[in-house]
């Protein structure tokens, strides 16, 4: 099958990334559990995060709606939050069933305390790709960071990237659609390509769409290094992400597959992928190959990324510093700030109109 823009050459299976993020729910046989069936389904890496909820939002973000009803979102963090310890067992379970040990810090403190782990390699959420503050942290030689770019433009991946060159730390992409789920035709993934020539770097994909093959797949005829799967033990769980995860049957099928096709022909690859979902479908995911912002992510834009918020009531007169504000997540109800590139700018200035604690703080707030 001739579709245009199809590089050439063998199918090589990408690696899949089991992204448990905090399906364990803070139990550590649960832990276990998918740490097992994750390795027995014959994934190569395993992922956590390590949520500390101060270094994610305000406490006034809002709520989720959750089995037991409406629940506070900072709270629902700071439920999931666990000591060091516990990521060194995740570490060490990970070790014994033979998979790598991947985990998300969200702020300096959790960066931190992987590092103490002996942490090197560390994947970075799409909506911490302008944490600038946490990237400069992280931006040493000896590191890896695997950085998603979903909700983000060419622009801004560009200005983590040349910040992130500056520390000398080794780079990836994962192209990501900040949605859950993602529309499978939202994932572009002609763009791969694109990103590669562009910047230079290896990319993969963090895919949250709800088919268990396609986007992996596809993903593959264009050379993807790594595929980030979410996974869990059962769509029943309860945990923030299990709706939209792999069940072990799906996620073993998913690698099976990748893995029979190793060594075929892109091209035949291919025109088995169009036989299983139709051209049609197959080219809508492949799309135009143009970065955009998806349309399933357009609104989350501003306010997922991270932006500079008062952490207390701020009053005119009152002197910022890290004491006063951070760089958050702005989520749905807030109001977003200015972004965490001028952080360091905000320190010593006076607020010159009173800014609600948990609201973004403006330019104007400081005129």
């Amino acid at each position: 099958m001739d579709i245009p823009g199809i590089p050439q050459g063998d199918f090589r299976a990408p690696q899949i990334i089991a992204e448990v993020g905090t399906g364990h729910q803070g139990d550590l046989e649960k832990a276990r559990a998918l740490i097992e069936a994750a390795a027995q389904a014959g994934v190569e890496v395993v992922k956590f995060q390590h949520v500390l909820a101060r270094e994610i939002l305000h406490p006034r973000t809002g709520e989720v709606s959750l089995p037991g009803g409406p629940t506070s979102l900072y709270e629902v963090f700071e439920d999931l939050e666990r000591p060091i310890d516990f990521y060194r067992t995740l570490q060490k379970m990970c070790r014994a069933n033979g998979v790598q040990f991947l985990c998300t810090p969200f702020g300096i403190e959790s960066a931190a305390d992987l590092i103490n782990l002996g942490q090197s390699w560390f994947k970075i959420a799409s909506p911490e790709l302008n944490h600038h503050e946490l990237l400069r942290f992280l931006s040493r030689p000896d590191f890896r960071l695997l950085l998603s770019t979903g909700v983000s433009t060419l622009a801004d991946i560009d200005e983590t990237l040349r910040l992130v060159a500056e520390g000398g730390a080794e780079v990836a992409l994962l192209h990501c659609v900040t949605a859950y789920p993602a529309p499978e035709e939202d994932y572009n993934l002609r763009v791969l390509v694109h990103l590669q020539g562009i910047f230079g770097v290896p990319v993969g994909v963090s895919d949250h769409s709800q088919d268990p093959l396609l986007v992996p797949a596809l993903a593959g005829i264009f050379d993807a290094p790594w595929v980030e799967k979410h996974f869990t033990l059962s769509h029943a769980d309860g945990g923030l992400d299990d709706l939209i995860a792999l069940e072990p049957s799906n996620l073993s099928t998913l690698v099976r597959k990748l893995r029979s096709w190793n060594g075929m022909k892109k091209s035949r690859v291919l025109e088995e992928i169009v036989h299983i979902y139709g051209e049609t479908k197959v080219l809508g995911v492949l799309g135009t190959g143009a970065k955009a912002l998806a349309s399933s992510e357009k609104d989350n834009y501003g306010r997922t990324n991270r932006s500079i918020h008062a952490l207390i009531d701020l009053y005119p007169g009152t002197i910022l510093s890290p004491e006063n504000v951070a760089v958050l997540r702005t989520e749905k109800i807030l109001k977003p700030g200015i972004h965490p590139r001028y952080l360091s700018m905000m320190y010593g200035k006076t607020i010159t109109r009173r800014v609600v604690a948990g609201n973004g703080i403006d330019f104007l707030d400081i005129i």
